[in-house]
């Protein structure tokens, strides 16, 4: 009887197992701009713990940051006034999986296009133009990367392409590679380095911190963010980019740029758009 029993809750689990599955499934291949439209809302997964673009508020328990009032104005331009967005707490490794799921229709996280993102995924056009820069105490003498030279030392995040793409473009300088953006901006106000280097995106949550560090010198590479989607979904990216180009023209895009980034030094919002 013992074996019967688990015998029959295996057969169970696995069957609901395998529901779950295909429903995944089919929420992934389904026409997700067509089941917006039914529902009234688009399914957005969007960051909590990316300073201006999504970041959780623990006094209020909500997400905010500019990718959430994208993600809010662009439902709205899209299915109407009266549509709302619905957010997921997504991180840089449960986007994706999450996404190719059917757990969420889109994602708007400081997602970079890339080649290897672009074979599995589809993207909107960029919808915001970041790229790597440098960032460096008030008062600094490295005004750009070309000052990164013999004797200088910057500080990159471990398993990062910056590390990567610094190297390049300024091989006379140190690489001090630490496991996170917490340790590297931590290590660069206690002196272990003259500047900390990755996305401008992020270097501008940063400056917000602590207004004593600014982003110089522009970017030096091409980081532009794009809003992912699964791959066939043509109708959803057609009417993001539309959307997007609406939000735009209207100004709507460029009040969201400058009430998160109009006030931080360094910060150029034709450089971004």
């Amino acid at each position: 009887m013992k074996l019967f029993k688990q015998t029959l809750a295996m057969v169970v689990a696995l069957g609901l197992a395998a529901v779950l599955t295909a429903c995944g499934q089919d929420a992934a291949s389904r026409d997700a701009l067509a089941h917006a439209k039914e529902v009234n809302t688009i399914v957005w997964g969007v960051k909590a713990d990316t300073r201006l673009f999504g970041l959780m508020n623990v006094k209020t328990g909500k997400i905010q940051g500019f990718d959430v009032d994208m993600a809010r104005a662009l439902t709205k331009q899209i299915l109407g006034p009266s549509a709302e967005a619905t957010l997921v707490q997504v991180t840089s490794d449960t986007r994706v999986p999450m996404l190719k799921g059917g757990n969420l229709d889109t994602v708007i996280a400081t997602m970079t296009v890339t080649p290897e993102r672009q074979k599995v995924l589809d993207f909107s056009d960029p919808y915001f133009n970041a790229g790597q820069s440098l960032l460096v105490k008030k008062g600094s003498p490295i005004k750009t990367v070309a000052d990164l030279k013999a004797g200088t030392k910057v500080i990159g995040v471990q398993g990062s392409n910056s590390v990567d793409n610094v190297q390049k473009a300024a091989p006379k300088t140190t690489v001090l590679q630490l496991s996170d953006y917490a340790q590297a901006f931590t290590a660069l106000k206690s002196g272990q380095g003259d500047a900390l280097t990755t996305d401008n995106g992020i270097l501008y949550g940063m400056s917000k911190q602590d207004p004593n560090y600014v982003v110089v010198g522009g970017t030096f590479t091409k980081e532009p963010y794009g809003i992912a989607m699964n791959k066939g979904q043509t109708a959803l990216r057609l009417a993001i980019n539309q959307a997007l180009k609406e939000l735009k023209a209207s100004g709507a895009y460029t009040r969201l740029v400058n009430k998160w980034f109009g006030d931080i030094p360094g910060f150029d919002a034709k450089e971004v758009e």
